[in-house]
């Protein structure tokens, strides 16, 4: 499913039109990464929280040259399946 299919099952089980079904799915979706971006986690009870994980430093090679590379530390967001989510 894709943000388009997304969109279109929105609007289809609330009856919003797809135009305000985007618009409300792009509020969500920018609210999760303003919050993150901010360091703050998102729970979604039942669904699932987000957070923000940092990513030491380290040494990576090209693949293709074998050239060591220094890849720099970073926050990277990170995604738990709440209870209803996982897989019996």
């Amino acid at each position: 499913m894709n943000k388009t299919d997304l969109v279109a099952d929105i609007a289809k089980k609330s009856g919003l039109t797809k135009v305000q079904s985007g618009n409300a799915l792009e509020a969500v979706i920018g609210s999760i990464t303003r919050a993150l971006s901010k360091g703050e986690t998102v729970q979604l009870i039942g669904f699932g929280s987000f957070t923000v994980a940092k990513r030491s430093a380290r040494v990576g090679h090209n693949p293709r040259t074998g050239v060591e590379l220094k890849i720099a530390a970073k926050k990277v967001p990170v995604f738990r399946p709440g209870q209803a989510m996982r897989a019996p």
